[in-house]
């Protein structure tokens, strides 16, 4: 059985800068009493959109990595893909949590967008060998 140790530890730092962005938006929900949605603060909904845009696009991107390291894709390639993964989730969540840089948070989804988009030419790939 292949081991699934790069996929592993990139889903690792994902799971903590989820961690991260999670807690940002419950201190934002206590400092303004705001339960529910985002009650119009801005600050409030640009923390919900910095940890949505993560939740909805991180999964897709380490379940073909790790699918793709169990069919016997080279580490190299793995680490490339985790490190322009972390590097555009950051760069998109910074830019949310701060200037909102449309450089920046155009950057971050380009990444990872090229990130789930190759994966999944690499995937497809790996299927038509016979993986």
């Amino acid at each position: 059985m292949n081991s699934v140790s790069v996929s592993l530890l990139f889903a690792a730092c994902c799971g903590l800068l989820q961690c991260v962005l999670t807690a940002l938006v419950i201190i934002r929900r206590a400092q303004t009493g705001v339960d529910f949605l985002d009650g119009g603060d801005l600050q409030l909904l640009r923390r919900m959109r910095a940890h949505g845009n993560l939740s909805e696009t991180a999964p897709m991107a380490l379940l073909l990595m790790a699918l793709l390291e169990l069919g016997g894709l080279g580490r190299a390639w793995l680490t490339g893909f985790g490190i322009a993964l972390l590097l555009g989730r950051l760069l998109h969540a910074h830019s949310l949590l701060t200037n909102n840089a449309a450089w920046s948070r155009r950057g971050g989804m380009t990444l990872t967008l090229a990130v789930i988009s190759i994966e999944a030419v690499c995937a497809i790939g790996l299927f038509l060998r016979g993986a």
